[in-house]
């Protein structure tokens, strides 16, 4: 049975932190691979910042240097507000023998059970928590059945995330190093963000 592990989200941009957190799952889980799935719409955050092509070209630069890394662009063609339950349903008709891992950010697992149709998630897959910095995370305090479905796996704690790559820019400030080199590339020559 093929371990494939699941990042999902908006990827607005894409950086180092989503790839270290996808090497550590992958690592400490002995996934085969890590499929990367930019959200449509993600159901908990703003708009995107850029267009669905640009946050998918992002990813795709990304993610290219890794042989275990694939793209996968199935929630944007399928449009609409992004909920994991749906991805996964299709993707287990579709790869009906393969074991999925959806991997998140520990403050994301404490609001697992707000997830939509995570009743039916957690007998269709495994959550992976990554620790990240500055979050607090109290499995003990999710319902059993919840409990059961989620692992947890360390990795270098790096604080970077989207949002604090959007505000840097926008305050005028380098982002070169939070994210790969190639997104960094993308992102000037495109202006993405406003970068100059």
């Amino acid at each position: 049975m093929k371990k494939i592990g699941i990042m999902g989200g908006a990827f607005d941009p894409i950086h180092l932190g989503h790839l270290l957190a996808a090497e550590a799952a992958r690592e400490q889980y002995g996934l085969e691979e890590v499929w990367f799935m930019p959200s449509h719409t993600p159901p908990h955050k703003h708009e995107a910042g850029v267009s669905a092509k640009e946050r998918l070209r992002m990813v795709e630069l990304a993610t290219s240097s890794n042989a275990s890394f694939k793209t996968l662009d199935i929630e944007l063609k399928r449009g609409g507000i992004s909920y994991t339950i749906d991805t996964i349903t299709e993707l287990k008709s579709m790869y009906p023998t393969f074991d999925f891992h959806f991997i998140i950010g520990a403050d994301m697992v404490n609001y697992l059970p707000k997830w939509q149709g995570i009743n039916e998630l957690v007998g269709m897959l495994t959550f992976i928590g990554l620790q990240r910095p500055g979050s607090f995370l109290e499995l003990d305090l999710l319902p059993a059945h919840i409990q059961r479905a989620v692992k947890l796996a360390d990795m270098p704690l790096v604080d970077i995330s989207s949002s604090l790559i959007r505000r840097q820019i926008v305050a005028g400030q380098s982002v070169r190093y939070m994210v790969p080199e190639s997104v960094y590339e993308y992102m000037i020559r495109g202006g993405l963000y406003g970068i100059h």
